[in-house]
C-alpha cells in the first residue's frame, strides 16, 4: 500500500476534525457571522482535534497492536485503548455521552458486544472507524466484522451499525480508487439490509448531489448528529469536490450541527482517496501531534503490508 494513501487518510481526517471543531455546536448562519461570507477557511491556531481524532486513533493503536488479528484480540486492545482515552486529560474535547458511557460499561467489565447503548444512533463509532477500512481494504468480510464490533461496543442501533460499517468500506473505496459514481452504489450494495435510516440518508446524496445550491443539499441531509446522516454528509462534501480536499474539507466544517464529525469523516475519505500530496504542507505541519500522526501512519502500513 502506497504509504501516501495511509497519511493521507490520517492527516485528513485529523485537519478536518480540527478545521470543524471551532464550529460544531454552531448554525451555519452562526459560523458565517463569525468568519464571513464563505465561513470558516483557515485551520485554527492551535490545530487542536477533537474526540473524533484521539478516538480514531485507539482504533488504529488497537490495530497495531493486536496479534493475530481476529475479532477478539483486535477488541480486548480496542477496549484497553478506549479506557486508557477515557481517563486521559486531553479527554476534554466535548466527548460525546454514548462513547463516555459505553467506554464505562466496558471498564465495569460489560462484554464489547453488550456494552453499546442500544438505543444509540449518533455518529461516535462512524467517525472514528477510518483505520479498519484501510487494514482490511483486501478483505471485505473482515472490514464489515471488525467495524461492527468497534461501533456496537458504543453504539448498538441498527442506524448506527450501519453508518460505522459504511464509513469503513467507503475509506476502502477511496483507497481503491473507484469511479466517483461508484460510491453511492458501492457503498448501499455493502449495507443492504442492515439499517433502512442509512439507506435513506445514502440516496438522499444521490438526489442531492447536482443541486446546484449546496446549503440547500445539506439542510436536505441533515445534521450530522446521528451516524447516517454524518456519512451521507461527509460523502456528499467529498463527492462534491473529489479532486480537491481543501473544498471538501471546507464543505463539511461550514455546516449546521457537527461539523467536525462531518469534516472528519469527510477528510478521511478525501485524504485516503487523493494522498497525502493534496494536503497542504502548511496545514499537516500544523496540526496537533504532526509527527506522532506521521509515525502511526507507517506502522499501520506495516500492519496492512504482513496481512496481504
Amino acid at each position: 500500500m502506497d504509504i501516501n494513501k495511509i497519511k493521507g487518510m490520517l492527516f485528513g481526517l485529523a485537519i478536518g476534525d480540527s478545521m470543524g471543531r471551532p464550529t460544531e455546536f454552531m448554525t451555519l448562519a452562526e459560523i458565517k457571522q463569525k468568519y464571513g461570507p464563505s465561513g470558516i477557511q483557515e485551520l485554527p491556531d492551535p490545530a487542536l482535534y477533537t474526540d473524533d481524532t484521539q478516538m480514531t486513533i485507539a482504533i488504529a493503536e488497537a490495530l497495531v497492536k493486536a496479534d493475530p488479528l481476529d475479532v477478539e484480540t483486535i477488541m480486548h486492545h480496542v477496549q484497553a485503548e478506549f479506557i486508557t482515552w477515557y481517563h486521559s486529560p486531553e479527554n476534554n474535547r466535548a466527548p460525546g455521552t454514548t462513547c463516555l458511557q459505553g467506554v464505562e460499561n466496558i471498564e465495569k467489565g460489560t462484554p464489547w458486544n453488550q456494552s453499546g447503548i442500544a438505543d444509540s444512533m449518533g455518529c461516535g463509532s462512524a467517525m472514528r472507524v477510518a483505520p479498519v477500512g484501510y487494514i482490511f481494504q483486501h478483505d471485505p468480510e473482515m472490514l464489515r466484522t471488525v467495524a461492527h464490533a468497534t461501533g456496537i461496543c458504543t453504539h448498538g442501533h441498527r442506524g448506527a451499525d450501519a453508518a460505522c460499517i459504511g464509513a469503513a468500506w467507503l475509506i476502502k473505496c477511496a483507497l481503491d480508487h473507484i469511479p466517483i459514481d461508484q460510491f453511492i452504489p458501492s457503498v448501499l450494495e455493502f449495507t443492504k439490509g442492515i439499517s433502512p435510516e442509512f439507506t435513506q440518508s445514502i440516496q438522499k446524496v444521490k438526489e442531492c448531489l447536482t443541486w446546484d445550491d449546496e446549503e440547500q443539499a445539506l439542510e436536505y441531509l441533515g445534521e450530522g448528529w446521528i451516524g447516517p446522516e454524518a456519512v451521507a454528509l461527509a460523502l456528499y462534501c467529498f463527492l462534491r469536490y473529489p479532486d480537491d480536499y481543501k473544498k471538501a474539507i471546507l464543505r463539511g466544517a461550514n455546516t449546521n450541527g457537527d461539523s467536525d464529525s462531518i469534516a472528519c469523516i469527510a477528510g478521511g475519505i478525501s485524504g485516503a482517496y487523493l494522498g497525502i500530496d493534496a494536503i497542504s504542507h502548511a496545514w499537516t505541519s500544523k496540526i496537533e501531534k504532526s509527527k506522532y500522526l506521521g509515525e502511526l501512519a507507517k506502522r499501520l502500513a506495516t500492519v496492512e503490508k504482513s496481512i496481504l
